[in-house]
């Protein structure tokens, strides 16, 4: 089974965590975004620019998402989408995005949504440390053992 990572990359704090697992395994890996992304030059990696609408680069992977494909996202409603495609989802901070969890997610996103646009103020996101990083890199390695296992 040939395994493929697409990355929601227009901001990315995990590149580096992503490229070295998809090279301890032999992951192709694609970059999606809306302007390019500096990354190294190898033949397992490659940079897809799309532009134009909001969401191209959300269009663009879930258009290209295959079952078992793992998707790098923190946008809930991208992490929807591919998980209808039976695609792996996590996003930056190591959350494994599911079926069973991914209804809740979208109704709280809903909800803060909501709340802004009538004036509540709420917090935004924690700062990304470094164990954010290395819950993402064992949950990534999760995810491939997962799908090496037929699970």
């Amino acid at each position: 089974m040939l395994l493929k990572i697409l990355v929601d990359a227009d901001v990315v704090p995990v590149k580096q965590e992503i490229f070295r697992v998809a090279l301890r395994y032999g992951i192709k890996v694609t970059m999606v975004a809306n302007s390019p992304v500096i990354m190294p030059q190898e033949d397992w990696l490659k940079s897809v620019i799309v532009s134009g609408r909001f969401d191209a680069a959300d269009d663009w992977i879930v258009e290209n998402v295959q079952k078992d494909d793992i998707v790098v996202t923190a946008d809930i409603p991208l992490a929807d989408r591919c998980l209808k495609k039976a695609a792996r989802v996590l996003d930056y901070r190591g959350r494994i995005f599911t079926e069973n969890s991914i209804g809740n997610l979208l109704a709280t996103r809903d909800l803060m949504t909501h709340l802004r646009n009538i004036g509540v103020n709420t917090e935004g996101p924690k700062v990304f440390g470094k164990q954010d990083r290395s819950r993402f890199l064992q949950s990534l390695d999760t995810i491939v053992q997962s799908i090496r296992n037929g699970k």
